[in-house]
């Protein structure tokens, strides 16, 4: 894959478009709890002096407001495109700047989607003096490396589809999981703007050779033509 690519501006791309469904993915009692129609990303402006310098453009913070309780509260999602010893000291800065200047509850999710290492991402922050813990700071994390694809053969979320593209996948799969992928496009109730923004996503970390193209081609000649034709609508516009 070439070292070009900036993981973090087409996952935010991704996840600004589909944040809901994101949400329904990863956190769904979260997602259920949610109102709707109150849904605001924060202008990147309005807290970037509260980040690092070389996260300023990656992350997202959303207001969000609960069925339940009138009050605000904002999600903060990490994207890591490598790993990072010291993620979890960053979310719990990042918690605690966000907590202070806005004064409402934070939600943090960490978004791990490296290939390697397969090991689980540290999900909290612990201080302790002594014998005493002075503070436990926990998160959420989101590691794609840990997730399976073929859970996802069935699923509507078109997050999920997208995201199935940087899940746990045996070399062997590569073509299988973006055949999958275009074929739950075709069949999700997306607009044409839509299915171009997850195909192109899946085609950048899906790139195959071409002797899994020619198992790709195959595999879309057996779909249904309906399907196909979308198929091959996507695969013509990349």
């Amino acid at each position: 894959m070439p070292a070009s690519i900036d993981h973090d501006a087409l996952f935010k791309r991704l996840l600004t478009a589909f944040f809901r469904d994101f949400l329904a993915l990863v956190a769904p009692d979260l997602a259920q709890a949610l109102l709707p129609d109150h849904l605001i990303f924060l202008d990147k402006e309005s807290f970037t002096d509260l980040f690092d310098p070389d996260r300023r453009e990656a992350d997202l913070v959303v207001q969000v407001r609960l069925r339940a309780h009138p009050a605000t509260l904002l999600i903060h999602l990490e994207h890591q495109a490598q790993a990072d010893t010291a993620l979890d000291r960053r979310m719990f800065r990042y918690f605690a700047r966000l907590y202070d200047r806005y004064n409402q509850p934070i939600y943090p999710i960490a978004l791990c989607s490296y290939r390697r290492p397969l090991r689980s991402a540290a999900d909290r922050h612990d201080v302790r003096v002594a014998q005493r813990t002075i503070l436990t700071f926990q998160y959420q994390v989101v590691q794609l490396n840990q997730m399976d694809w073929r859970a996802y053969l069935t699923t509507t979320n078109p997050a999920a589809i997208a995201l199935m593209a940087r899940m746990r996948i045996d070399p062997a799969d590569r073509w299988r999981v973006k055949a999958a992928c275009l074929r739950l496009l075709a069949g999700a109730p997306l607009t044409g703007v839509q299915r171009r923004l997850i195909g192109q996503f899946v085609d950048v970390y899906l790139p195959l050779n071409p002797a899994e193209e020619a198992a790709l081609a195959a595999e879309v000649a057996q779909l249904p033509v309906t399907t196909k034709e979308v198929v091959m609508e996507l695969l013509t516009s990349w």
